[in-house]
């Protein structure tokens, strides 16, 4: 296939024919899909540690179906393979029905898959996945499948799994290990089939969270001299990669996925800004006009979450350590406060972080009676959720992932989640969002796989701009829109390239 030649920096590289930016013919290339289905947005992440909760209302199934560990059963799929391990085989047809519906809503994915696969840009690899199993998650690698990788791929939450999904991805013949309600010692066993088959050696590491690239790290550290690179989606997973790095101790290339403008801006800020409300009024059925709300955090997804609750009517308090966020909230209109100042009176909080103990159990003793305590941010560590299983506290469950935590006075908080991310426990994210993450993951893939041995040194690095204006130029023609074009005078005015990159590294979207 045509290689990504380096020509300027470490990250710069030659775009083959099919990543070209189209300007005239995007619009039939996309619009070729149904004008009336019903759209069903099932999952993913924002990422999150593998304790994370998700359900979803569409779920065809319940753990309680069916009590018998699907480590104990012995399933088959049509083909008379066995190289899976999933809660039901026989759910197959739902889950495709799920993935057909997604492919509706990730329009760049499916041509990604449509341009690249003659090329088969992926030819040889062989990628090892931990990441939420969901519709998304399944169109995505079955669009690195037709690119030609080998995949084999495990849950990195314990419950975020869809089952029908998973079923219909082991009907397809992918080895998939999940399952909804995994214990830990099951996340951990499913994690190690996955990387532990005779016979099978991954070259490639797509992670979310960092758990998958920890086991090989600790169990086969010798798989990394085969290993080509590892894509991380997730703040915890990158957090992890640089201080690998800084030790000395990354002993492979890693692309830093999360903080992709495209990341970023689209799967933080404007899914957030969406899920969030979605999260609160399937659990609650609150009214949000008049209430005082607390976020904590006012990066992306803290300015998501606090837009559309302004929008919304509530009063937004914001609390903050970053002086440069801090300010964007007073110019944004909210009103910057300490926690300790506001947790008497407001009727909901919201902690956007990804540190630990934001929300101590100081905190939740002033809050006021049926205040509603939950988590967008990263992991279920921000809210000291530990520190409420005491015996004078009474727990009551009220419905899924919604809980009463009730003092000995009475007083009584309402926790969603237990703590855990909000909108993928309590609700759905917008497939279209999913479709951005996930082009940029398959394209940081096809990269990493394909750099020419000593462009990318044993460090983590950023998406290069090039591929984040693609991934952007992939999803345009899905709301009709036309990019318009530099002529050769303005190029060689601004001194850039017509096809791009239009910004600089270092620019702030």
């Amino acid at each position: 296939m045509e290689k990504w030649d380096s020509n300027e920096g470490t990250s710069a590289f030659h775009v083959p024919e099919w990543m070209q930016i189209q300007f005239a013919d995007q619009k039939q290339e996309f619009n070729k899909r149904p004008t009336k289905i019903g759209r069903r947005s099932l999952s993913r992440s924002i990422s999150q540690s593998s304790t994370d909760s998700y359900s979803s209302a569409a779920s065809y199934t319940d753990s309680s179906d069916d009590e018998t560990s699907p480590r104990d059963k012995q399933q088959k799929n049509s083909k008379g393979s066995g190289d899976f391990c999933v809660k039901n085989i026989k759910q197959a047809e739902f889950g495709r029905r799920e993935i057909e519906i997604a492919e509706q809503e990730m329009p760049a994915l499916m041509a990604l898959r449509k341009r690249a696969q003659g090329e088969k840009p992926l030819a040889g690899a062989k990628i090892v996945g931990c990441t939420h199993i969901t519709a998304q998650t399944a169109v995505l690698m079955e669009t690195l499948g037709a690119l030609g990788a080998q995949c084999r791929w495990a849950a990195c939450n314990i419950y975020s799994t869809l089952n029908e999904v998973a079923a219909a991805l082991a009907e397809s013949g992918f080895p998939v290990f999940a399952w909804k309600g995994e214990s830990e010692d099951d996340f951990w066993w499913c994690i190690d089939r996955c990387v532990n088959v005779e016979g099978w050696q991954p070259n490639m590491i797509l992670d979310d969270g960092g758990d998958l690239t920890h086991w090989i790290y600790k169990k086969y550290p010798n798989m990394f001299k085969k290993i080509k690179g590892i894509v991380e989606e997730s703040v915890t997973g990158v957090h992890r990669l640089y201080q690998l790095s800084k030790a000395g101790k990354l002993c492979v290339p890693a692309m830093n996925v999360n903080d992709s403008v495209t990341k970023q801006k689209f799967d933080n800020l404007y899914c957030c800004r969406e899920s969030i409300l979605d999260g609160l009024k399937r659990t609650t059925d609150m009214m949000f006009g008049g209430k005082q709300v607390v976020v904590c955090g006012y990066g992306e997804v803290g300015k998501g979450c606090c837009a559309a609750l302004k929008a919304m009517g509530s009063i937004v308090y914001v609390t903050e350590i970053d002086p440069i966020c801090a300010l964007q909230a007073c110019m944004d209109g909210f009103r910057l406060v300490k926690l300790n100042e506001v947790i008497r009176q407001v009727d909901i909080v919201i902690t956007c972080t990804g540190n630990k103990n934001v929300v101590t159990r100081e905190h939740l003793d002033r809050m006021k009676n049926s205040c509603i305590v939950c988590n967008m941010g990263h992991s279920n560590t921000e809210i000291d959720v530990a520190s409420l299983r005491t015996p004078e506290l009474t727990w009551e469950r009220v419905r899924s992932q919604v809980d009463h935590v009730i003092w000995p006075d009475g007083k009584r908080i309402v926790l969603l989640a237990e703590g855990r991310l909000l909108n993928l426990s309590c609700s759905t994210v917008p497939t279209f969002v999913l479709s951005i993450t996930a082009t940029t993951q398959a394209l940081a893939l096809i990269e990493l796989y394909n750099a020419p041995e000593g462009r990318y040194k044993q460090d983590v690095y950023l998406l290069p701009k090039k591929m984040d204006e693609y991934v952007a130029s992939l999803h345009l023609p899905t709301f009709d829109a036309h990019l318009t074009e530099l002529t050769d005078e303005q190029a060689k005015y601004l001194g850039l390239n017509k096809n791009g990159p239009f910004k600089p590294n270092y620019y702030r979207y």
